[in-house]
């Protein structure tokens, strides 16, 4: 069941995808050898946003949620993918633990964990989670609103070894983003598998890291198919807002920014209004990001910008949505397992605009049509006409930000730089 998809199927987004479609075997044998060069992160869900004239993805989460939005149709892609990838890094695993958000108490969030310990289930791992939550001294039951219940328990440490009582785990799946912080119980894990790494943690991690590592990765894929890489690729600059000239800083990247989407709009004969979206170069969970399509407007938002954003933020192109699903503002969301992409789906909201972040309050989930396989398109097919083919293109490219994520964690990796010292 494909939800209904309305999008804008003028300009170079139809030229984009029959080019991908075209450069098919050149774009697979790529992505193979660049996986023969550099490591998949475990998993990631990337957010990306289709402009008619432009695909380009706005966020990349390592610790992603949402499996529950997987539809059971897509959930044996992804046993295939957990099983590739438990297989390359501890062949002999029997048992996982996973360690959640330490305020897992949402219903929509449990359900997540529960599809994603069914999956590990399927590809033959004993799964158990262990929780960071002090106030948990004992085996505790956490009930749904769909009626099931998960269990979570306390943590045991002992030397270089986490486990649960009675559990001994060789690898340890973080679905904590670890935006509070590195806890003591994880660190120096020398005899156990951590996934993904320490350094994917926002305690480490910038928005800003991965997206020049996005734009490394966009610029020589654009080369291979001969494109301009700003048709996959969101403009942006790093911005310290720390002193007394952080707000005219800001100013002055907004501008830039701006100056620079006009011309290129202008270059493609593009009529739209450009806009920027400033966000903090940490996770936030989709708090405190803003829209502004005016350098001078940032002057009024000047008292809530360190209470929402930090001090460290980014200025990013705004990238319009021409999705719809059921008349309501949509974007698609590519989840990936390994090098596979393994599903996604649409996140809808009824009360954003087109040029405004949908990861926020009343958003709603639709799932994408992956269920026909995204790696099957249809080449031949007129441009847009197609849902496979369209959903190909998302998930080329979320696998480009995928990559880009592999390429930022090797050039954080505390141990590769300590090697280089």
């Amino acid at each position: 069941m494909v939800p209904h998809l309305i999008t804008a199927l003028k300009g170079p987004i139809n030229e984009l995808e029959a080019r991908v479609l075209e450069s098919m075997p050149a774009t697979e044998r790529w992505f193979r050898l660049e996986w023969m060069e550099h490591t998949p992160t475990f998993y990631a869900s990337v957010d990306l946003r289709n402009a008619g004239f432009k695909l380009a993805p706005v966020d990349t989460n390592l610790f992603p949620g949402g499996f529950n939005h997987l539809t059971p149709q897509m959930l044996p892609q992804a046993v295939q993918a957990a099983m590739a990838a438990i297989e390359k890094i501890c062949p002999e695993a029997r048992n996982l633990l996973v360690i959640p958000e330490t305020d897992a108490r949402c219903s929509f969030y449990l359900e997540s964990l529960a599809t994603l310990a069914r999956i590990f289930t399927q590809a033959g791992l004993n799964v158990r989670f262990g929780t960071l939550d002090s106030s948990i001294t004992e085996p505790t039951e956490l009930g749904m609103a769909n009626g099931d219940s998960l269990v979570v328990e306390p943590l045991v440490r002992r030397r270089g070894r986490l486990t649960l009582k009675g559990f001994d785990p060789c690898t340890i799946l973080l679905n904590n983003d670890l935006s509070a912080g590195t806890p003591p119980q994880l660190m120096g894990l020398h005899e156990q598998y951590l996934l993904p790494p320490l350094h994917a943690g926002w305690t480490v991690r910038r928005k800003s890291q991965h997206f020049r590592a996005y734009e490394e990765v966009a610029k020589r894929f654009a080369k291979l198919l001969g494109m301009d890489p700003w048709l996959i690729t969101p403009m942006f600059a790093s911005v310290d807002l720390h002193g007394k000239k952080g707000l005219e800083a800001l100013q002055t990247a907004a501008d830039a920014q701006l100056t620079k989407v006009r011309r290129k709009y202008k270059e493609y004969g593009i009529n739209e209004k450009p806009f920027v979206i400033i966000k903090s170069d940490v996770g936030s969970y989709g708090r405190g990001v803003m829209t502004v399509r005016d350098a001078k407007d940032i002057e009024t938002l000047a008292e809530r910008l360190p209470e929402n954003l930090g001090q460290q933020v980014i200025v990013q192109e705004g990238v319009p949505t021409h999705e719809r699903v059921h008349e309501a503002v949509a974007e698609p969301v590519v989840y990936m397992m390994d090098r596979y992409v393994v599903g996604g789906f649409y996140r809808v909201h009824a009360h954003r605009g087109i040029d405004e972040n949908l990861n926020a309050p009343g958003a709603s989930y639709v799932p994408l049509a992956f269920a026909d396989s995204p790696h099957l398109p249809r080449p031949g097919e007129k441009p847009g006409a197609s849902a496979p083919n369209r959903f190909y293109m998302y998930g080329v490219i979320g696998r480009l930000a995928m990559l880009a994520a592999s390429y930022e964690l090797e050039a954080t990796d505390p141990q590769a730089e300590a090697e280089a010292a």
